[in-house]
C-alpha cells in the first residue's frame, strides 16, 4: 500500500523550494530503484535546498511574512496540545458537565 497523497497548499515563495525537493524525493526513489549509491550528488542537491530555504525565508517582504503566518496548514494551539498530550478535555467541556450535574 502507497502512502495516501497529502495535498500541500504553497504559498508563490515556496514553490522552487517545494519543486527542489520533489526532485530530491524522485532521485532518492529512482537511485534505490536501481540500486545505485549517489548519495554525495544528494548531498549536493540537500545542501542546496538548505541554502535556497535560508534565501528564501531571510528576505520575505512583510506581505509574505503575513501569509506565512496566516498559512492554512500552520498548526494551531490544539495542534500543539494534542501533540503533548494523551489525554486532553477542553475547558467548556467540564464546564458543561458540571453545570449539568447541578
Amino acid at each position: 500500500m502507497s502512502k495516501p497523497e497529502r495535498r500541500t497548499f504553497l504559498l508563490e515563495f515556496e514553490k522552487p523550494l517545494h519543486e527542489l525537493e520533489s526532485r530530491i524525493q524522485q532521485i532518492r526513489e529512482l537511485a534505490e530503484v536501481n540500486n545505485v549509491d549517489i548519495s554525495e550528488q544528494i548531498s549536493q542537491l540537500e545542501a542546496r535546498s538548505a541554502q535556497l530555504r535560508q534565501e528564501i525565508f531571510s528576505a520575505l517582504t512583510p506581505a509574505q511574512r503575513l501569509q506565512l503566518a496566516r498559512h492554512p496548514r500552520r498548526p494551531s494551539t490544539l495542534d500543539y496540545i494534542q501533540a503533548i498530550s494523551d489525554e486532553w478535555l477542553s475547558y467548556m467541556a467540564i464546564a458543561s458537565a458540571v453545570t449539568i450535574r447541578r
